[in-house]
C-alpha cells in the first residue's frame, strides 16, 4: 500500500537520512498535491490520489506543531530533525515561508539543537519568497533525479512547465546551502526501462552536481512500496559506486540503502 500522511503534523518517524524526524505536512490528509508526479511516489500517483480537502491554514499548523513540541519536550523523544515532507511538494503552500518563520521560531524556543529540513522537488525556487525561505533553513535538500529532460518526464513527470537547466541554475544561487537528494533505481515503467544507474545517466548528473556545489548529496533507493511495482531497488553496490565517484570529485555524499 502506498501512504498518506496525517496533517500538519505527523510522527516522530526514524529517518534513514535524518535520525528521528518530526513531520510537517502542509498538503491534506485525504491525499496528495504535488508539482510532480514521480511513479516511485510512496503517496501513489496522483490522479489516485485527489484532494476534497483545503490546505491547512498557517494558523493550524502553527498550533499543531506547538502542541506537539511541548508535548515532546515533557514525554520524548527530543527530534534530531524538524522535517517539511507529507503527501506532497510543501513549497505550494502559498504560505510556506511564513510557516517556516514559525517553524523556526518554534524549533528555537522547544528544542534549539533540533534541525530544520525540507524535502522539496525544487520547482518553485524560482520565487524569491520560496527561496529565501529555503536559505533559512538547516537542511534545504533539493531533488535532482537526472538532468535528462526525457528521462525526467519518465520518471518525475512534472505537472506544468519545467527545465532541468533552469532548475541547476537556481540551485548554484543557493551557493552551497543545499543538499541534492537523488533517486537511483531500476526496473520499467509502461514497458520503457528507467535504470538511471548506468554512465549515460550517472555521468552528466556529476557534472550537474560540481555546477551546483552543494554541501552534500544523498543517493536512496526505493525503499516503500511504488505505485508501479515494475521498479526494482538499485544494489548497494551500484550506490556505492557513484558515492565514490562523488567523492573522487571532491564532493561529500552518502547512499541509503
Amino acid at each position: 500500500m502506498t501512504v498518506i500522511y496525517p496533517s500538519p503534523i505527523f510522527g516522530p518517524v526514524h529517518s534513514r537520512r535524518l535520525g528521528v524526524s518530526l513531520g510537517i505536512n502542509l498538503l491534506p490528509d485525504d491525499g496528495k498535491v504535488c508539482s510532480f508526479d514521480c511513479i516511485y511516489c510512496e503517496c501513489g500517483f496522483n490522479a489516485d490520489r485527489r484532494t476534497k480537502k483545503a490546505l491547512p491554514t498557517r494558523e493550524e499548523v502553527s498550533e499543531a506543531l506547538e502542541a506537539k513540541l511541548k508535548d515532546m519536550k515533557a514525554n520524548g523523544p527530543a527530534p534530531d530533525v524538524l522535517t517539511f515532507a507529507g503527501n506532497g511538494e510543501p513549497t505550494a503552500h502559498p504560505h510556506f515561508p511564513e510557516i517556516m518563520d514559525d517553524t523556526l521560531r518554534l524549533r528555537d524556543l522547544y528544542f534549539p539543537k533540533a534541525k530544520v529540513s525540507v524535502l522539496s522537488n525544487a520547482t518553485f525556487i524560482h520565487r524569491p519568497a520560496v527561496f529565501e525561505a529555503l536559505s533559512k533553513v538547516d537542511n534545504n535538500i533539493l531533488k535532482l533525479d537526472t538532468v535528462d529532460e526525457d528521462y525526467i518526464r519518465l520518471l518525475d513527470r512534472p505537472c506544468g512547465a519545467y527545465s532541468v537547466q533552469k532548475i541547476i541554475e537556481r540551485m548554484k544561487e543557493f551557493k552551497g546551502h543545499c543538499i541534492v537528494q537523488t533517486m537511483f533505481l531500476k526496473g520499467s515503467h509502461q514497458g520503457k526501462e528507467v535504470d538511471n544507474t548506468s554512465d549515460r545517466f550517472v555521468l552528466p548528473w556529476i557534472e550537474a552536481v560540481k555546477e551546483i556545489a552543494p554541501r552534500q548529496v544523498m543517493i536512496y533507493t526505493i525503499d516503500r512500496e511504488t505505485p508501479d511495482h515494475d521498479l526494482q531497488k538499485a544494489t548497494h553496490e551500484e550506490l556505492d559506486r557513484i558515492v565514490a565517484l562523488l567523492k573522487k570529485e571532491g564532493i561529500a555524499a552518502t547512499a541509503s540503502y
